[in-house]
């Protein structure tokens, strides 16, 4: 093979690496910010905003520096020596089974793991190319991506019902949870951002944190030259100086908001010392009523007040009224549907309706009758409380989404870079690949576009819809699924942030003390989901791979 032969082939990959990163966008990264949508703490809109920086960020600014060509080693890249252009052709076809599953998993609504799915097609391109001994089907290859199935899930949902029952007891049941929390939160923030920060810097390869690491393969503990220093200090600094800032600042200035409700503006907590007595702020309760009351409630007290008449969406108009302004309608829009302005028109409200699903839907509200079940046995606190946990939510997603787009932009851009090596060099790309600047940007820009466009379809199913939601409960799932992802990278686990976001919501859901409190009837899809993935992408990418290579060809 020459260098830049089978441009058509790179060109697929690029438009496909778009898509698949599309659909990492609309699935994965929507898992990112579901619980904080979820709870009211942000708005559909807030969190795609967030997310536009902070994944592309995170793509650009600290990972995807190099990637495995072949995700955690499933196959062997050597495999292929001799004939580059058949690598280029299984990644291709990886690309292309992996965003297609991912966006018909979207389309349904089922949160998958966009890693696993790669990996899925990339053993599947090698069963076709080589057989069965391709993949690497022992602990260190597709053992520990099984084993996650099962464990990460478990493991993310006894961490997040730990917190969320110490938030509970602490903070959300004391005699004042009010100023409990209000002491409580220097500390949350303090642990949040600290975690956080040793979450990015660990998973980014920037330093490396244990001296010890467990070796699956040898069965036993081994030395590793890491530094400790080089993230334990960093993150301390971090710790520390959060904490020193929540009291000097946070803690007056929620006091002075939500105990004496004063008519606060949100930057005046930069300098809450110097800010004069503000006036009563009288619409408070209303506000945090609105915001956090569930919405199956609220519905039932509109009717209770508007009275029997709200029980019907039926019109109270007189039918011949009615009848002459339906005719009059039908007929204006006939004839302004027969101009070209009309089209125009028609084609901008469609945009309009498109941008207003996609960005300004209240997802909350979207609840399946086994929800609404869900949502009659969760236990609600008082808004005041918990709007101080939604403010750690929007920290706590912001720096997932932050990670998220430094890692995973790779499940879309590792096999795109492969190509591009072998289309631009002729040869076998090695072990590890440097990423370019540009399929760096074209990723984070398929990410974000995905969450903008598409996010809300997965947000309803992970938000309200398999459990209740409320800021406290949402900080504790996210903060519980970081924390799995942490742990299990020390003991070499790859497991999926969607498995143990859902497992993390699952965890607190039963912390009501209820069976009943989960949808188990969307947990068993999302179940379902994560157990086809990765023989489904594997199998579509096997047969495409296939077909294009052992089909007929006008080379004989």
């Amino acid at each position: 093979m020459q260098a830049h032969d089978f441009t058509w082939i790179f060109a697929i990959t690029v438009i496909f690496a778009v898509l698949d990163a599309f659909s990492i966008g609309a699935n994965d990264v929507a898992n990112s910010f579901a619980t904080s949508v979820g709870s009211r703490s942000l708005k559909l809109w807030h969190a795609v905003c967030i997310a536009i920086f902070t994944e592309a960020g995170g793509a650009m600014l600290l990972g995807a520096e190099t990637t495995d060509t072949i995700k955690n080693n499933i196959i062997s890249v050597n495999l292929f020596k001799g004939r580059p252009e058949l690598l280029m052709q299984g990644f291709m076809c990886a690309l292309i089974a992996s965003s297609v599953f991912v966006m018909f998993a979207t389309y349904m609504g089922w949160p998958v793991s966009t890693t696993h799915t790669i990996v899925g097609a990339i053993s599947g391109v090698g069963i076709s190319a080589y057989g069965g001994n391709a993949v690497v089907w022992q602990w260190a290859g597709m053992g520990k991506i099984i084993a996650s199935w099962f464990t990460s899930p478990v493991i993310a949902g006894i961490l997040a019902s730990i917190i969320y029952l110490i938030t509970k007891f602490a903070v959300l049941r004391s005699k004042n949870a009010l100023r409990a929390g209000i002491y409580a939160i220097p500390w949350y923030f303090a642990i949040t951002l600290g975690i956080m920060f040793f979450y990015v810097g660990q998973k980014n390869g920037r330093w490396t944190p244990v001296d010890v690491q467990y070796d699956w393969e040898k069965g036993g503990f081994v030395t590793k030259k890491n530094d400790w220093a080089g993230l334990l200090i960093p993150t301390a600094g971090v710790f520390g100086g959060v904490l020193v800032i929540g009291y000097a600042f946070v803690a007056p200035y929620f006091i002075r908001l939500l105990e004496k409700e004063e008519d606060l503006a949100w930057y005046h907590i930069f300098y809450i010392w110097f800010v004069p007595t503000q006036p009563k702020n009288e619409a408070l309760g209303d506000h945090l009523a609105l915001t956090f009351t569930p919405n199956d409630i609220k519905k039932e007290a509109d009717i209770e007040a508007k009275g029997e008449d709200a029980k019907t969406d039926e019109p109270k108009a007189a039918p011949a009224i009615a009848t002459v302004a339906a005719a009059e309608d039908s007929h204006m829009n006939q004839t302004f549907s027969q101009t070209a302005s009309g089209q125009a028109q028609k084609a901008v409200a469609k945009v309009k309706e498109l941008l207003h699903k996609s960005l300004f839907a209240d997802v909350a509200t979207l609840q399946s009758q086994g929800a609404k079940k869900a949502h009659e046995v969760a236990i609600r606190y008082d808004n005041k409380v918990e709007y101080l946990y939604s403010m750690l939510q929007v920290c706590t997603a912001a720096f997932a989404s932050f990670a998220h787009g430094s890692n995973d932009v790779a499940n879309s851009v590792g096999p795109l870079s492969g190509v591009y090596s072998i289309w631009s060099s002729g040869a076998l790309p090695a072990t590890k690949v440097r990423v370019e600047t540009w399929i760096l940007a074209i990723g984070a820009i398929g990410i974000d576009l995905g969450l903008a466009l598409y996010g809300y379809n997965i947000m309803r199913s992970l938000g309200n819809n398999l459990t209740y939601h409320s800021p406290s409960r949402g900080f504790s799932m996210e903060l519980g699924a970081a924390l799995t992802v942490i742990t299990a990278s020390f003991l070499g686990i790859p497991v999926s942030t969607t498995h143990c976001i859902v497992g993390a919501t699952v965890g607190v859901g039963l912390c009501n003390g209820s069976l009943h409190a989960v949808n188990w009837g969307m947990f068993a899809w999302c179940l379902f989901s994560w157990i086809i993935t990765v023989p489904t992408a594997g199998v579509a990418a096997g047969l495409l791979f296939a077909l294009l290579t052992r089909g007929a060809s006008f080379s004989y």
